[in-house]
């Protein structure tokens, strides 16, 4: 079965975009239900000028009669073209530094990088029972990638065993309404014993570089919109995919 949705309100935060404001996104498919809410700040901006912002987002996959949730496999979300992405001076943290780390591990060789932070949660089928296992969640600014720029994710469980999750995402520039792509696939969590069920990440960083101070994400409000459209598949087939508005205020 392969489901598909448009709904202004489920994009977000599996990568923490740019959500807003007061009410939470609820999408239902079958008993699959996706729940997502964030923020941005500040929501006054500029109308031409791009200035340094920062931004939250949490999700939560679930189902509704208490079965494990279907695992998701691929992420695809698209940002405004009113937000910008700088890296210009930032230092880079290559994916192979991160490989077979622990969280302190992986922060303390690629401290310089660190561009956001968070969770991660997820639910292990193991021999007949289900635990319940969470990880600091740490974004870097990566390397180029084909000329493109990346974000690279890493997490890590120790149960069965030890694992380091290290995710490489790269983001793509665009034309038109949505500035800037970002894609890729979610790894099997756990030999695929596991699923993922709950995100949190904050995304910002401010520093100096040439003499400057700069900021990893700046942000303007032209037109009183900041949109983000995104596409989630799961291992069942299911697609869903919507696109979230949030107003912004000029000032």
């Amino acid at each position: 079965m392969r489901t598909r949705l448009l709904v202004a309100g489920v994009l977000l935060a599996i990568c923490a975009g740019l959500a807003g404001g007061a009410n939470a996104a609820y999408v239902r498919v079958g008993t699959l239900v996706l729940t997502a809410d964030g923020g941005f700040q500040p929501q006054v901006l500029p109308r031409r000028k791009r200035v340094p912002i920062r931004f939250q987002g949490h999700a939560e996959i679930r189902t509704t009669d208490g079965t494990l949730p279907p695992a998701l496999r691929h992420v695809k979300i698209e940002f405004d073209r009113d937000g910008k992405l700088n890296t210009a001076g930032l230092p880079v943290c290559r994916p192979g530094r991160l490989e077979a780390t622990t969280v302190a591990q992986a922060r303390q060789r690629c401290r310089g990088a660190i561009v956001g932070q968070g969770q991660v949660g997820a639910v292990l089928s193991l021999f007949g029972a289900r635990l319940k296992v969470r990880s600091p969640l740490t974004i870097f600014n990566g390397p180029r990638i084909d000329g493109h720029r990346t974000a690279i994710g890493h997490a890590q469980t120790s149960v069965p065993i030890f694992q380091a999750y290290v995710v490489v995402a790269p983001i793509e520039r665009r034309r038109g309404t949505y500035g800037y792509r970002t894609s890729f696939d979610v790894p099997s969590i756990a030999g695929g014993a596991g699923v993922l069920t709950d995100v949190r990440a904050r995304i910002g960083r401010r520093y100096t570089a040439g003499g400057a101070r700069r900021s990893y994400v700046t942000a303007r409000c032209s037109d009183g919109i900041l949109q983000t459209q995104g596409y989630f598949s799961f291992a069942d087939g299911n697609v869903v995919y919507g696109s979230v508005f949030k107003g912004c205020n000029q000032r």
